[in-house]
């Protein structure tokens, strides 16, 4: 199937200080993605928190999602989940609801599975959903090579595309040099978005998107257009506020960047701690550096 290219920012997942979903926040910040010009969306991945919602809380975050999108541009459901079972049940949760694609974590809670139980974890889903999958190969641990990737792709259809995450830029480099044609192959090196397009990445899957969504799609233009002194000058400045993003908080950070920008965000879910003032004075250096009109201080 035909998945799309360019700019997919990673949602947040709003919560209040209680730890509760605030549904009614999910809304502002679609709107504001799409304008920005983002060719898609993802919801419930790590930068959504996916990995603490409980199967009721992800159903709800997912059509809130959905009904929010309204069809202007496809939705990639986040999976994060332990089991083949679980992945199973949150694919078939929201596959009715029209979603893309699902984007799933392998399985990575201390005991990573063989190569071969990891493939068939997903050819299972795949068979159980019936809908095109997108590996999220995120995880140090539990970290799928380029080789096991591509034999994944060849031998179970439905699995369209890796989101690839790590910073070793030659891993995405390999990768793209030996998927078969027709594989999605998107960039998830928040820091290193203009080479990954220049290397041919098919689009872009990470935070720093949803905390930059303009110069995000910006860059992608200028790599698409040819014009490599622009592109530069934005890599430049999104490396900026990348440094000033990344922490173990990264989610909690992303929301900030969204708040500075108009965009109601919330909270992190318990324990996960909110900015502090080093953070919050780098987030917005490298906002005001790229140019962003500052909504909040």
């Amino acid at each position: 199937m035909s998945m799309p290219r360019g700019v997919i920012p990673p949602m947040t997942t709003p919560f209040d200080a209680n730890g509760n979903l605030v549904l009614d926040a999910v809304k502002p910040q679609v709107d504001f993605l799409i304008e920005a010009g983002a060719t898609g969306l993802a919801a419930g991945g790590s930068t959504g928190e996916g990995h603490v919602l409980d199967d009721a809380e992800y159903t709800d975050l997912m059509a809130a999602t959905m009904e929010a999108a309204a069809g202007r541009v496809p939705v990639i459901a986040g999976i994060i989940v332990d089991s083949t079972r679980d992945a199973i049940r949150r694919g078939q949760a929201v596959k009715e609801m029209g979603v893309a694609a699902l984007q799933v974590t392998p399985v990575h809670y201390l005991f990573r599975p063989s190569d071969d139980a990891m493939l068939e974890h997903f050819r299972v889903v795949t068979e159980a959903t019936a809908m095109p999958l997108v590996i999220y190969n995120v995880v140090p641990w539990s970290y799928l090579s380029p080789a096991l990737l591509n034999r994944i792709m060849k031998e179970v259809p439905l699995v369209v595309g890796v989101k690839q995450s790590a910073g070793d830029l030659k891993l995405l480099a390999d990768l793209m040099a030996t998927a078969q044609p027709g594989k999605s192959i998107y960039s998830a090196v928040d820091a290193l978005m203009y080479p990954s397009y220049s290397l041919g990445a098919h689009g872009s899957i990470a935070a720093i998107l949803t905390a930059a969504p303009h110069a995000s799609v910006e860059l992608w233009n200028a790599v698409q257009a040819g014009d490599h002194a622009r592109a530069l000058e934005l890599h430049t400045g999104l490396l900026h506020l990348w440094n000033g993003l990344v922490a173990d908080n990264l989610p909690a950070c992303t929301k900030y960047a969204l708040e500075l920008q108009g965009v109601p965000a919330h909270l992190p879910r318990a324990p996960m701690p909110v900015p502090d003032e080093r953070q919050k004075a780098a987030v917005r250096r490298g906002l005001e550096g790229l140019g962003v009109r500052l909504a909040a201080r």
